[in-house]
């Protein structure tokens, strides 16, 4: 498992699963960036050391394809596990493919835009957007307000804050971050027919748009920034706005973590449609008791379990966890969450999905840097992954 909070509640209640099945779990906590090449040989084995194996939405296309993961149907219907219960966006992105459930969707990090209550309720900053653009300061509903809301705020408060601070670290950091801005404009990776659209008119204007925010309204040094160093930027209380990771906001209304905490909310990023991500729970095919692996599955995947790790800060995925009175009384930004998960866009899934991801993040660092422009870049894109076989 990835070494993220989520995992870190698993780990404090599995005692009570062993208690109830007499079954020992041993988790091992891994950061990302070691966990594709430690899945891999497990999964190529004749027999894994890995009873289950948690898989993120870029790896779902390749281990699919492969057949690296036991379908769950049978165990689902045997069982009578209700999948209704998910997120219909978590539940194509990481739960069936091509009408076989390969995966339970275990938590979400669907982007988002969090922001600074205090700036966008500041009554001088308004009086003076209102002087000079004739309307209200408010939270944009479009990327462009957005751009110009974040490029004002940087111009009033100077090297204290800036307007927005950006991730543009390549190839994950930039893709990702740029990702919500294409989804927001109306773009897409390709249309019906499988030819390439990332490269259209909407697109091109996304881009432009980007790097106006990264170039006018973020920190010096932003296009290397990457999660970690965003995150600092936001917490120490230099930004008035960040487009991260929904469940970043528990984080940063955390005292001990942030300076902020008390002053930030969540909502869709400007233009509505953010970029989509999250894990699946799955059982390797040649994983050696499927049947233990399963009882596990069936039990960590249970609304009293998965409510437990809502309340504990935990990032949900099933809409009865997210619509739990108890739930919604100690997180109520939770009903924008869901609402930001339902409309959110993923990346395609496709076996190539880590390719398409290191092509796009050159492209967009070339068009950041002005080595390109944004058409000539996201045109090599388009040329790029139509090629990928």
């Amino acid at each position: 498992m990835e070494s993220v909070p989520d995992t870190d509640f698993v780990k404090r209640v599995v005692d009570k699963f062993t208690a109830e099945s007499g079954i020992k779990v041993n988790i091992e906590a891994v950061n990302y960036a070691s966990m594709h090449e430690k899945l891999v040989p497990q999964l190529l084995n004749a027999t894994s050391s890995y009873d289950i194996i948690v898989v993120d939405n870029y790896w779902v296309g390749e281990f699919t394809d492969a057949g690296w993961l036991e379908p769950l149907d049978s165990f689902i219907t045997r069982d009578k596990f209700d999948t209704s219960v998910y997120s219909k966006s978590m539940w194509d992105m990481v739960g069936q493919v091509d009408g076989t459930t390969y995966m339970l969707p275990f938590y979400n990090y669907a982007m988002s835009l969090v922001y600074r209550t205090d700036v966008f309720n500041d009554t001088d900053l308004k009086a003076k957007y209102q002087a000079e653009f004739g309307r209200e300061l408010k939270l944009p509903d479009n990327l462009e307000e957005y751009v110009n809301i974040s490029k004002f705020i940087t111009k009033e408060k100077g090297d204290s804050m800036y307007g927005a601070v950006m991730m543009g670290l390549r190839p994950d950091p930039i893709s990702v971050e740029w990702l919500n801005y294409l989804f927001s404009s109306g773009g897409e990776f390709f249309n019906a027919d499988g030819s390439a659209r990332i490269n259209d008119a909407n697109a091109a204007k996304s881009l432009d748009l980007y790097i106006d925010n990264m170039k006018n309204a973020a920190p010096k040094g932003a296009a290397g920034f990457g999660f970690d160093e965003a995150f600092n930027v936001f917490a120490q209380g230099n930004a008035a706005s960040f487009i991260t990771y929904n469940w970043m906001l528990n984080k940063l209304q955390d005292e001990n973590e942030s300076k902020v905490a008390g002053k930030v909310d969540v909502a869709e990023v400007p233009g509505g449609v953010s970029l989509n991500g999250g894990w699946g729970w799955a059982i390797p095919k040649n994983a050696e008791d499927k049947e233990a692996s399963w009882k596990f599955l069936n039990w960590v995947e249970s609304f009293d379990i998965a409510k437990e790790r809502a309340l504990a800060g935990g990032s949900p995925t099933r809409n009865d966890v997210f619509a739990d009175s108890d739930v919604l009384g100690q997180y109520p930004h939770y009903v924008k969450v869901q609402k930001i998960i339902n409309d959110s866009h993923m990346i395609p899934i496709i076996p190539q999905a880590p390719q398409l991801i290191e092509i796009l993040g050159r492209e967009l660092s070339e068009a950041v840097s002005g080595g390109k422009s944004s058409q000539k870049a996201l045109d090599t894109v388009a040329k790029e992954i139509s090629e990928l076989e």
